[in-house]
């Protein structure tokens, strides 16, 4: 399988439209719909991209990408 990619987003639609295309260009998708589990899912999946709505419900995704980079 392809590399791994992260979709956080809490617009469950965008986020699985996303994921089809992902999906079929060979990607593994996993999904996070919020920013307080948006770290553990990072964690858990190890993705090599991480693609991050910037507003997102709990932690703002701005938040979410300084803790992803520490």
């Amino acid at each position: 399988m392809g590399a791994r990619i992260l979709v956080v987003d809490d617009d469950a639609a965008l986020a699985e439209m996303v994921g089809i295309v992902l999906d079929a260009e060979g990607f593994e998708v996993s999904y996070c719909a919020d920013g307080d589990g948006a770290f553990a899912a990072f964690s858990e999946n190890d993705p090599d991209l991480v693609l991050l709505d910037v507003m997102l419900t709990g932690i703002g995704g701005i938040d979410v990408c300084t803790q992803i980079r520490g």
